[in-house]
């Protein structure tokens, strides 16, 4: 990736030391889409002390998601539409590390967020088996949300990138840079964006250096789905308001 010389200079840090230094169980997150041409001054504007995840030599890695929706893509519209109840069913493959996890995310009337995270066989990482359908038929009964919709999921959508994840000098925070941005839908149709990238920081209720960092370089949060909006971008047809801008400007 752009920029990608800049990882070279930091420490790394391996994924069990990450985990334990910055799980990062409650936590606000934010987004921000930045050219990628971008990457390089944000990444020398970093802490000398910043740690970047390596694993095997590598300090980027293939992620290969596989996103799960009704016919009536139930699951995009309570985004697109904010509702108190909503639902996200995903696999998700390492395809270095040569692992799947099955993630159920889901919002029940309260707004509490509750996200379910459980090994996956890669192998069927484009499908769900009845022991996957069973466990997202309990967390949509518990939010409300009709269980027996599970019969009518399907792989609607798989996005594929590439990521860097980072440790924040004060082992608070967190950062990912996600590169190579690609959607694909059931169909074969594709959306390509190798001028973007999306970072994500992850701190707690206090912004990071690295969201400090952000807004001195220009850069602000935004509203971004890796499902939906890249959903709305393949199709023009469907309800776009919440990413209108981002879908005019930088997904165009």
């Amino acid at each position: 990736m752009a920029g990608s010389d800049a990882l070279t200079r930091f420490e790394e840090i391996g994924l069990d030391e990450l985990v334990a230094e910055a799980s990062l169980m409650t936590r606000v997150d934010r987004k921000y889409v930045v050219p990628r041409a971008a990457l390089p001054a944000i990444l020398a504007g970093l802490d000398d002390d910043t740690r970047v995840l390596e694993i095997g030599g590598e300090r980027r890695f293939g992620y290969h998601s596989v996103y799960f929706d009704t016919p009536d893509l139930l699951s995009f519209r309570m985004a697109a539409r904010p509702r108190r109840r909503r639902f996200k069913v995903r696999t998700r493959r390492y395809m270095e590390v040569g692992t799947a996890y099955l993630e159920i995310k889901t919002r029940g009337a309260r707004g509490a967020t509750v996200k379910e995270r459980t090994e996956y066989p890669p192998a069927a990482a484009e499908l769900l088996t009845r022991g996957a359908r069973t466990d997202v038929a309990s967390a949509l009964e518990a939010v409300g949300v009709e269980p027996d919709l599970v019969t009518e999921l399907a792989p609607t959508l798989a996005t594929r990138y590439r990521r860097a994840t980072l440790l924040a000098a004060d082992s608070v925070a967190r950062a990912t840079v996600d590169t190579d941005l690609e959607w694909i839908e059931a169909d074969g149709r594709a959306l390509r964006l190798p001028h973007l990238a999306i970072v994500e920081t992850k701190s707690g209720s206090a912004a990071s250096d690295v969201d400090r960092l952000l807004w001195r370089l220009g850069h602000r949060p935004t509203s971004v789905s890796k499902y939906a909006t890249g959903l709305a971008a393949l199709r023009p047809e469907l309800p776009r308001n919440r990413w209108a801008r981002l879908l005019r400007d930088s997904f165009a």
